[in-house]
């Protein structure tokens, strides 16, 4: 038998179609054995990239095989989904292909928030055109267009149903939550971001789906989708990096390991180790910038994207000709620990 990719058990919400509007896998698992996964498909009877709606007897059958085969935590998980009427699913992956489902997509975006699989890892082709917009409220997952009725019944009863977003993706710390970092405003981390031990997002901070950071990090701007930051590296207030759904193109953007953005910078190329932008400067593949000899007279001019990936660069603004200028970076950025430690 083939090996498949990865498998979940998982609870979820339907519309008043029976559609779903999202999925929560406690437990998934990448590069099942073959065991576990014959078990998956004889048990559910298909091979592969098609939920299956699990009812009781598919449960309990499931759970039993389970624990013949000393799977005790993924059988204790089916045990729990028993005592629920709830919408419950089971997925087995064959391959990593272009996900077709909602219950395929929000199994890829756990395998990367439970740093299963790296950013950029995964096929995540048409997930927008696929997943719903839900609005994500006090009483769960509703269908926007049951919104207006939900909101009614719940004033009715004296309650208030309270809206927090109105998006196509859940925050992350409803699913999944890391260990070893500090989030300030929950909101503000998506479901499918990839934060590593050590991680700070304060409150300003904004991490994207399929983006992240490799910690320790102090994060108080902007993540995009597909960025990833280095190890020790610093994003000041406000600051952004360009990702590939805001206008980078094809172009992954990167930050290496011990750089600082300052500011309201912004970042539109990739950056090597021990970079520093000025605040405020943004940096874009077509910037014109000049560079500077160690006694900062110019050598010469070149594209930004042409310093792509090199390290110990700083990037700062002259003050009077507002020109880019691009030097040297004699000072190492260390993070302090103190305010980076989470445990």
């Amino acid at each position: 038998m083939t090996a498949h990719f990865a498998l979940g058990l998982g609870i979820g919400t339907h519309n008043a179609k029976d559609e779903w509007l999202e999925v929560f896998y406690p437990q998934p698992v990448l590069n099942p054995d073959t065991a576990l996964a014959a078990l998956f498909t004889d048990t559910l009877a298909c091979d592969g990239n098609t939920p299956v709606l699990l009812d009781n007897n598919l449960l309990a059958v499931l759970r039993d095989g389970l624990q013949q085969r000393g799977e005790e935590r993924l059988a204790q998980l089916a045990g729990k989904l028993l005592e629920s009427d709830r919408p419950r699913v089971a997925l087995l992956l064959r391959d990593d292909s272009a996900p077709r489902s909602v219950p395929e997509i929000y199994l890829k975006l756990h395998l990367l928030s439970h740093r299963l699989v790296r950013p950029h890892q995964l096929d995540l082709t048409g997930m927008f055109t696929t997943l719903p917009n839900v609005a994500w409220t006090s009483h769960g997952a509703i269908d926007v267009a049951e919104l207006p009725a939900r909101q009614l019944a719940a004033r009715l009863e004296g309650q208030t149903l309270q809206v927090f977003s109105v998006d196509k993706f859940p925050k992350m710390s409803d699913y999944v939550v890391p260990s070893g970092v500090r989030i300030a405003d929950t909101a503000r981390v998506r479901l499918g971001a990839w934060l590593g031990e050590g991680t700070t997002i304060m409150h300003e901070g904004f991490v994207n789906f399929n983006a992240g950071t490799e910690g320790p990090g102090m994060v108080e701007g902007r993540i995009s989708a597909g960025v990833i930051v280095g190890k020790g590296s610093d994003l000041g207030g406000g600051c952004s990096t360009m990702g590939t759904l805001s206008g980078g193109n094809d172009v992954i953007i990167s930050i290496g390991e011990g750089c600082l953005i300052g500011a309201n910078a912004g970042v539109g190329i990739p950056l090597g180790d021990r970079c520093t932008v000025e605040a405020g400067l943004y940096i874009t593949g077509g910037a014109v910038v000049t560079l500077l000899d160690e006694a900062c007279n110019p050598v010469r001019q070149v594209k930004a994207r042409e310093l792509a990936g090199q390290p110990d660069l700083l990037f700062r603004r002259n003050s009077q000709s507002g020109a880019i200028e691009v030097l040297t970076n004699k000072s190492a950025i260390a993070l302090n620990e103190a305010l980076h430690s989470n445990n």
